[in-house]
Protein backbone atom coordinates (compact mmCIF):
# COMPACT_ATOMS: atom_id res chain seq x y z
CA UNK A 1 0.00 0.00 0.00
CA UNK A 2 1.31 3.44 -0.94
CA UNK A 3 1.99 5.85 1.91
CA UNK A 4 -0.46 8.40 0.46
CA UNK A 5 -3.23 5.81 0.61
CA UNK A 6 -2.18 4.55 4.03
CA UNK A 7 -2.53 7.95 5.74
CA UNK A 8 -6.01 8.58 4.32
CA UNK A 9 -8.39 8.44 7.27
CA UNK A 10 -11.20 10.64 8.55
CA UNK A 11 -11.00 9.41 12.15
CA UNK A 12 -7.56 9.00 13.75
CA UNK A 13 -6.39 7.79 17.17
CA UNK A 14 -2.97 9.02 18.31
CA UNK A 15 -1.32 7.33 21.29
CA UNK A 16 1.54 8.98 23.17
CA UNK A 17 3.79 6.80 25.30
CA UNK A 18 5.37 8.01 28.54
CA UNK A 19 8.85 8.15 27.06
CA UNK A 20 7.90 10.52 24.24
CA UNK A 21 6.20 12.95 26.63
CA UNK A 22 9.20 13.41 28.92
CA UNK A 23 12.88 14.28 28.73
CA UNK A 24 15.70 12.06 29.92
CA UNK A 25 15.55 13.78 33.32
CA UNK A 26 11.97 12.58 33.82
CA UNK A 27 10.31 15.98 33.46
CA UNK A 28 7.69 16.50 30.77
CA UNK A 29 9.02 17.92 27.50
CA UNK A 30 6.69 20.86 26.98
CA UNK A 31 8.16 21.87 23.59
CA UNK A 32 7.58 18.33 22.25
CA UNK A 33 4.05 18.09 23.67
CA UNK A 34 3.11 21.49 22.27
CA UNK A 35 4.44 20.36 18.90
CA UNK A 36 2.09 17.35 19.08
CA UNK A 37 -0.76 19.69 19.96
CA UNK A 38 0.08 22.01 17.05
CA UNK A 39 0.15 19.10 14.59
CA UNK A 40 -3.14 17.68 15.89
CA UNK A 41 -4.78 21.10 15.75
CA UNK A 42 -3.77 21.33 12.11
CA UNK A 43 -5.37 17.95 11.40
CA UNK A 44 -8.61 18.87 13.16
CA UNK A 45 -8.87 22.16 11.30
CA UNK A 46 -8.39 20.27 8.02
CA UNK A 47 -11.56 18.30 8.79
CA UNK A 48 -10.20 15.19 10.49
CA UNK A 49 -11.42 13.76 13.80
CA UNK A 50 -8.60 13.05 16.27
CA UNK A 51 -8.72 11.11 19.54
CA UNK A 52 -5.69 11.22 21.84
CA UNK A 53 -4.70 8.35 24.13
CA UNK A 54 -2.01 9.56 26.49
CA UNK A 55 0.26 8.08 29.12
CA UNK A 56 2.23 10.12 31.61
CA UNK A 57 0.01 10.72 34.67
CA UNK A 58 1.85 8.34 37.00
CA UNK A 59 5.21 9.61 35.77
CA UNK A 60 4.23 13.25 36.35
CA UNK A 61 2.93 12.48 39.85
CA UNK A 62 6.06 10.51 40.67
CA UNK A 63 8.27 13.41 39.58
CA UNK A 64 6.17 15.97 41.45
CA UNK A 65 6.58 13.99 44.69
CA UNK A 66 10.29 13.45 44.12
CA UNK A 67 9.96 9.65 44.14
CA UNK A 68 12.37 7.21 42.55
CA UNK A 69 10.03 4.24 42.69
CA UNK A 70 6.24 3.72 42.53
CA UNK A 71 6.02 0.11 43.63
CA UNK A 72 2.71 -0.78 45.23
CA UNK A 73 -0.82 -0.18 43.99
CA UNK A 74 -1.72 2.58 46.46
CA UNK A 75 1.38 4.65 45.70
CA UNK A 76 0.92 4.31 41.94
CA UNK A 77 -2.73 5.35 42.24
CA UNK A 78 -1.75 8.35 44.36
CA UNK A 79 0.81 9.44 41.77
CA UNK A 80 -1.81 9.07 39.03
CA UNK A 81 -4.23 11.27 40.98
CA UNK A 82 -1.58 14.00 41.28
CA UNK A 83 -0.23 13.71 37.76
CA UNK A 84 -3.52 13.42 35.84
CA UNK A 85 -4.60 16.97 36.59
CA UNK A 86 -1.21 18.34 35.57
CA UNK A 87 -1.25 16.27 32.37
CA UNK A 88 -4.75 17.38 31.40
CA UNK A 89 -4.01 21.05 32.06
CA UNK A 90 -1.18 20.90 29.51
CA UNK A 91 -3.51 19.52 26.83
CA UNK A 92 -6.32 21.94 27.70
CA UNK A 93 -4.09 25.00 27.59
CA UNK A 94 -2.36 23.82 24.43
CA UNK A 95 -5.51 23.17 22.43
CA UNK A 96 -7.18 26.30 23.79
CA UNK A 97 -4.41 28.34 22.15
CA UNK A 98 -5.70 27.05 18.80
CA UNK A 99 -9.36 27.65 19.64
CA UNK A 100 -10.03 23.95 20.21
CA UNK A 101 -11.70 22.19 23.12
CA UNK A 102 -10.30 19.10 24.84
CA UNK A 103 -12.31 16.66 26.97
CA UNK A 104 -10.85 14.32 29.59
CA UNK A 105 -12.02 10.70 29.61
CA UNK A 106 -10.56 8.24 32.12
CA UNK A 107 -11.33 4.58 31.49
CA UNK A 108 -11.07 1.31 33.39
CA UNK A 109 -11.33 -2.27 32.20
CA UNK A 110 -15.02 -2.52 33.17
CA UNK A 111 -15.88 0.39 30.88
CA UNK A 112 -15.16 -1.93 27.96
CA UNK A 113 -15.97 -5.31 29.47
CA UNK A 114 -19.54 -4.39 30.48
CA UNK A 115 -21.45 -4.17 27.20
CA UNK A 116 -23.84 -1.40 28.30
CA UNK A 117 -20.93 0.81 29.38
CA UNK A 118 -19.09 0.06 26.16
CA UNK A 119 -22.04 1.22 24.06
CA UNK A 120 -22.64 4.27 26.25
CA UNK A 121 -19.01 5.38 25.95
CA UNK A 122 -19.15 5.02 22.18
CA UNK A 123 -22.20 7.29 22.05
CA UNK A 124 -20.39 9.90 24.16
CA UNK A 125 -17.26 9.72 22.01
CA UNK A 126 -19.24 10.19 18.83
CA UNK A 127 -21.07 13.20 20.24
CA UNK A 128 -17.78 14.81 21.34
CA UNK A 129 -16.31 14.33 17.88
CA UNK A 130 -19.48 15.66 16.28
CA UNK A 131 -19.03 18.81 18.40
CA UNK A 132 -15.43 19.20 17.24
CA UNK A 133 -14.00 18.28 20.64
CA UNK A 134 -10.71 16.39 21.03
CA UNK A 135 -11.10 13.50 23.54
CA UNK A 136 -8.03 13.03 25.75
CA UNK A 137 -8.08 9.46 27.07
CA UNK A 138 -6.03 7.74 29.74
CA UNK A 139 -6.34 4.64 31.84
CA UNK A 140 -7.91 5.57 35.17
CA UNK A 141 -5.06 4.28 37.31
CA UNK A 142 -6.42 6.06 40.42
CA UNK A 143 -9.51 3.83 40.67
CA UNK A 144 -8.57 0.81 38.57
CA UNK A 145 -9.01 -2.46 40.44
CA UNK A 146 -6.86 -4.43 38.00
CA UNK A 147 -3.93 -5.02 40.36
CA UNK A 148 -6.28 -6.15 43.14
CA UNK A 149 -8.20 -8.45 40.81
CA UNK A 150 -5.07 -10.07 39.45
CA UNK A 151 -3.85 -10.67 42.98
CA UNK A 152 -6.84 -12.93 43.63
CA UNK A 153 -7.45 -14.68 40.31
CA UNK A 154 -3.88 -14.54 38.96
CA UNK A 155 -3.42 -16.38 35.70
CA UNK A 156 -7.08 -17.37 35.47
CA UNK A 157 -8.12 -13.82 34.66
CA UNK A 158 -7.64 -12.21 31.26
CA UNK A 159 -8.23 -8.46 31.26
CA UNK A 160 -9.18 -6.49 28.17
CA UNK A 161 -6.34 -4.01 28.68
CA UNK A 162 -3.56 -3.31 31.15
CA UNK A 163 -1.66 -0.64 29.24
CA UNK A 164 -2.38 2.30 26.95
CA UNK A 165 -1.24 0.48 23.80
CA UNK A 166 -4.14 -1.97 24.12
CA UNK A 167 -6.42 0.84 25.33
CA UNK A 168 -5.69 2.83 22.17
CA UNK A 169 -6.51 -0.22 20.05
CA UNK A 170 -9.81 -0.74 21.88
CA UNK A 171 -10.72 2.92 21.39
CA UNK A 172 -9.85 2.71 17.69
CA UNK A 173 -11.96 -0.44 17.40
CA UNK A 174 -14.90 0.99 19.33
CA UNK A 175 -14.97 4.15 17.20
CA UNK A 176 -14.17 2.52 13.82
CA UNK A 177 -11.08 4.71 13.45
CA UNK A 178 -9.34 4.38 10.11
CA UNK A 179 -5.84 4.86 11.52
CA UNK A 180 -4.09 4.33 14.87
CA UNK A 181 -0.72 6.05 15.30
CA UNK A 182 1.39 4.77 18.20
CA UNK A 183 4.24 7.14 19.03
CA UNK A 184 7.05 5.67 21.11
CA UNK A 185 10.80 6.17 21.53
CA UNK A 186 11.66 3.71 18.76
CA UNK A 187 11.50 4.21 14.98
CA UNK A 188 9.21 1.22 14.43
CA UNK A 189 9.44 -2.57 14.25
CA UNK A 190 12.90 -3.99 13.53
CA UNK A 191 13.93 -7.45 12.35
CA UNK A 192 16.08 -7.66 15.52
CA UNK A 193 16.57 -5.66 18.70
CA UNK A 194 18.27 -2.40 17.58
CA UNK A 195 19.52 -1.76 21.12
CA UNK A 196 21.71 -4.86 20.99
CA UNK A 197 22.18 -5.31 17.24
CA UNK A 198 23.40 -2.20 15.34
CA UNK A 199 22.70 -3.98 12.04
CA UNK A 200 18.99 -4.46 12.80
CA UNK A 201 16.80 -3.23 9.94
CA UNK A 202 13.55 -1.30 10.20
CA UNK A 203 10.57 -3.16 8.74
CA UNK A 204 8.61 -0.65 6.65
CA UNK A 205 5.39 -2.61 6.14
CA UNK A 206 3.66 -5.58 7.78
CA UNK A 207 0.81 -7.37 6.00
CA UNK A 208 -0.23 -9.57 8.92
CA UNK A 209 0.68 -9.70 12.61
CA UNK A 210 1.35 -13.44 12.86
CA UNK A 211 3.53 -15.50 15.20
CA UNK A 212 6.68 -14.62 13.25
CA UNK A 213 6.01 -10.90 13.67
CA UNK A 214 5.13 -11.29 17.35
CA UNK A 215 8.44 -13.10 17.90
CA UNK A 216 10.26 -9.87 17.01
CA UNK A 217 8.92 -8.08 20.08
CA UNK A 218 11.06 -7.22 23.06
CA UNK A 219 10.10 -6.39 26.65
CA UNK A 220 8.69 -3.25 28.25
CA UNK A 221 10.43 0.07 27.76
CA UNK A 222 11.98 1.96 30.68
CA UNK A 223 9.36 4.13 32.37
CA UNK A 224 6.40 2.58 30.57
CA UNK A 225 4.24 -0.50 31.02
CA UNK A 226 4.19 -1.43 27.38
CA UNK A 227 6.83 -2.47 24.90
CA UNK A 228 6.88 -3.69 21.32
CA UNK A 229 4.84 -6.77 22.30
CA UNK A 230 1.87 -4.67 23.47
CA UNK A 231 2.15 -2.47 20.38
CA UNK A 232 2.03 -5.51 18.11
CA UNK A 233 -1.00 -6.84 19.99
CA UNK A 234 -2.67 -3.48 19.44
CA UNK A 235 -1.80 -3.61 15.74
CA UNK A 236 -3.22 -7.13 15.48
CA UNK A 237 -6.57 -6.03 16.91
CA UNK A 238 -6.93 -2.88 14.82
CA UNK A 239 -5.95 -4.49 11.52
CA UNK A 240 -8.45 -7.31 12.15
CA UNK A 241 -11.36 -4.86 11.95
CA UNK A 242 -9.98 -3.18 8.84
CA UNK A 243 -8.05 -0.32 10.45
CA UNK A 244 -4.45 0.70 9.82
CA UNK A 245 -1.67 1.13 12.38
CA UNK A 246 1.57 3.10 12.28
CA UNK A 247 4.29 2.74 14.93
CA UNK A 248 6.75 5.62 14.75
CA UNK A 249 9.25 7.60 16.81
CA UNK A 250 7.53 10.41 18.67
CA UNK A 251 10.84 12.17 19.33
CA UNK A 252 11.24 13.07 15.65
CA UNK A 253 10.49 16.83 15.39
CA UNK A 254 6.99 17.51 14.05
CA UNK A 255 6.51 13.79 13.53
CA UNK A 256 2.71 13.94 13.14
CA UNK A 257 2.88 16.66 10.49
CA UNK A 258 5.61 14.77 8.66
CA UNK A 259 3.55 11.56 8.71
CA UNK A 260 0.62 13.33 7.08
CA UNK A 261 2.92 15.07 4.64
CA UNK A 262 3.63 11.56 3.35
CA UNK A 263 7.13 10.99 4.74
CA UNK A 264 8.23 7.37 4.98
CA UNK A 265 8.40 7.15 8.78
CA UNK A 266 7.79 4.18 11.06
CA UNK A 267 6.29 0.77 10.36
CA UNK A 268 2.94 0.46 8.58
CA UNK A 269 0.56 -2.36 9.57
CA UNK A 270 -1.88 -3.02 6.75
CA UNK A 271 -5.59 -3.76 7.28
CA UNK A 272 -7.07 -7.23 6.99
CA UNK A 273 -9.44 -8.03 4.13
CA UNK A 274 -11.82 -9.81 6.53
CA UNK A 275 -13.36 -7.35 8.95
CA UNK A 276 -14.88 -8.30 12.30
CA UNK A 277 -18.26 -6.83 13.24
CA UNK A 278 -18.43 -4.50 16.23
CA UNK A 279 -20.06 -7.19 18.37
CA UNK A 280 -17.42 -9.79 17.49
CA UNK A 281 -14.67 -7.26 18.24
CA UNK A 282 -16.18 -6.70 21.67
CA UNK A 283 -16.49 -10.44 22.35
CA UNK A 284 -12.96 -11.21 21.23
CA UNK A 285 -10.97 -8.31 22.60
CA UNK A 286 -12.87 -5.91 24.89
CA UNK A 287 -13.98 -8.12 27.77
CA UNK A 288 -12.48 -9.31 31.06
CA UNK A 289 -12.56 -13.09 31.24
CA UNK A 290 -12.33 -15.62 34.06
CA UNK A 291 -14.51 -18.48 32.75
CA UNK A 292 -13.00 -21.05 30.39
CA UNK A 293 -14.39 -23.90 28.32
CA UNK A 294 -12.12 -26.68 27.06
CA UNK A 295 -13.27 -28.44 23.86
CA UNK A 296 -12.14 -31.49 21.91
CA UNK A 297 -10.44 -31.41 18.51
CA UNK A 298 -13.69 -32.07 16.64
CA UNK A 299 -15.38 -29.08 18.23
CA UNK A 300 -12.34 -26.88 17.57
CA UNK A 301 -12.38 -27.80 13.89
CA UNK A 302 -16.13 -27.18 13.65
CA UNK A 303 -15.77 -23.71 15.20
CA UNK A 304 -12.77 -22.60 13.15
CA UNK A 305 -13.32 -24.24 9.77
CA UNK A 306 -17.07 -24.66 9.58
CA UNK A 307 -18.39 -21.63 11.51
CA UNK A 308 -20.48 -23.89 13.76
CA UNK A 309 -21.98 -23.34 17.22
CA UNK A 310 -20.39 -24.93 20.28
CA UNK A 311 -22.52 -27.93 21.28
CA UNK A 312 -22.25 -29.67 24.67
CA UNK A 313 -21.03 -32.89 23.07
CA UNK A 314 -17.78 -31.16 22.10
CA UNK A 315 -17.01 -29.84 25.59
CA UNK A 316 -14.60 -31.77 27.81
CA UNK A 317 -14.05 -29.40 30.78
CA UNK A 318 -15.41 -26.27 32.47
CA UNK A 319 -13.00 -24.04 34.40
CA UNK A 320 -13.98 -21.40 36.96
CA UNK A 321 -17.39 -19.88 37.59
CA UNK A 322 -19.42 -17.84 35.10
CA UNK A 323 -23.01 -16.79 34.53
CA UNK A 324 -25.33 -16.98 31.57
CA UNK A 325 -24.46 -14.16 29.16
CA UNK A 326 -20.82 -13.89 30.23
CA UNK A 327 -17.99 -13.96 27.72
CA UNK A 328 -15.75 -16.99 28.23
CA UNK A 329 -12.50 -18.24 26.77
CA UNK A 330 -12.58 -21.31 24.52
CA UNK A 331 -9.48 -23.52 24.73
CA UNK A 332 -8.37 -26.70 23.00
CA UNK A 333 -7.20 -29.73 24.98
CA UNK A 334 -3.62 -28.45 24.93
CA UNK A 335 -4.74 -25.33 26.80
CA UNK A 336 -4.40 -22.95 23.83
CA UNK A 337 -7.07 -20.25 23.64
CA UNK A 338 -8.40 -19.98 20.08
CA UNK A 339 -11.83 -18.33 20.51
CA UNK A 340 -14.17 -16.49 22.86
CA UNK A 341 -17.93 -16.47 23.10
CA UNK A 342 -21.07 -15.50 25.02
CA UNK A 343 -22.46 -18.51 26.92
CA UNK A 344 -26.11 -19.52 26.93
CA UNK A 345 -25.84 -21.43 30.25
CA UNK A 346 -24.03 -20.77 33.53
CA UNK A 347 -21.01 -22.81 34.61
CA UNK A 348 -22.99 -25.22 36.81
CA UNK A 349 -25.35 -26.09 33.96
CA UNK A 350 -22.46 -26.43 31.52
CA UNK A 351 -20.74 -28.93 33.82
CA UNK A 352 -23.90 -31.05 33.94
CA UNK A 353 -24.41 -31.21 30.18
CA UNK A 354 -20.80 -31.36 28.92
CA UNK A 355 -20.25 -34.30 26.59
CA UNK A 356 -24.03 -34.79 26.17
CA UNK A 357 -26.16 -34.62 23.05
CA UNK A 358 -28.23 -31.45 22.67
CA UNK A 359 -31.45 -33.51 22.64
CA UNK A 360 -30.75 -34.52 26.26
CA UNK A 361 -30.30 -31.01 27.70
CA UNK A 362 -33.89 -30.68 28.92
CA UNK A 363 -33.79 -34.10 30.61
CA UNK A 364 -30.53 -33.28 32.39
CA UNK A 365 -31.27 -29.70 33.45
CA UNK A 366 -35.06 -29.72 33.60
CA UNK A 367 -35.11 -26.86 31.07
CA UNK A 368 -33.60 -25.98 27.72
CA UNK A 369 -32.79 -22.50 26.46
CA UNK A 370 -30.61 -23.40 23.48
CA UNK A 371 -29.21 -26.44 21.70
CA UNK A 372 -25.74 -24.87 21.88
CA UNK A 373 -23.64 -23.76 24.84
CA UNK A 374 -22.49 -20.89 22.61
CA UNK A 375 -24.23 -20.04 19.33
CA UNK A 376 -22.04 -19.28 16.32
CA UNK A 377 -23.10 -15.63 16.04
CA UNK A 378 -21.68 -15.06 19.53
CA UNK A 379 -18.26 -16.65 18.86
CA UNK A 380 -15.10 -14.78 17.83
CA UNK A 381 -12.21 -16.82 16.49
CA UNK A 382 -8.93 -15.33 17.70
Amino acid sequence: MKRTEFIKAKRIVVKFGTNVLRNDDGYISLPRVYTFIEDIARLVKSGKEVIVVTSGAVSLGKKRLGLEDTSGTALKQACAAIGQGKLMSIYENGFDAYGLTAAQILLTEDDFSIRQKYLSIRTTFNKLLELGVIPIINQNDTVSTLDVALRYVKEDMQVCFSDNDKLSALVASELDAGLLIILSDIDGLYDDNPKTNPDAKLIKSVKKVDDNIMALASGASDGGRGGMATKLQAAKLVTRFGGKVLIANGKIPYVIKRIFDGEDLGTMFLPSDKNLSDKKRWIGYATNITGKIVVNDGAKKALISQDKSLLPIGVVKIKNTFGKGDVVSILDEQGCEFARGIVNYNSDSCKKILGSHSDNIADILGFKNYDAIITRDNITIL
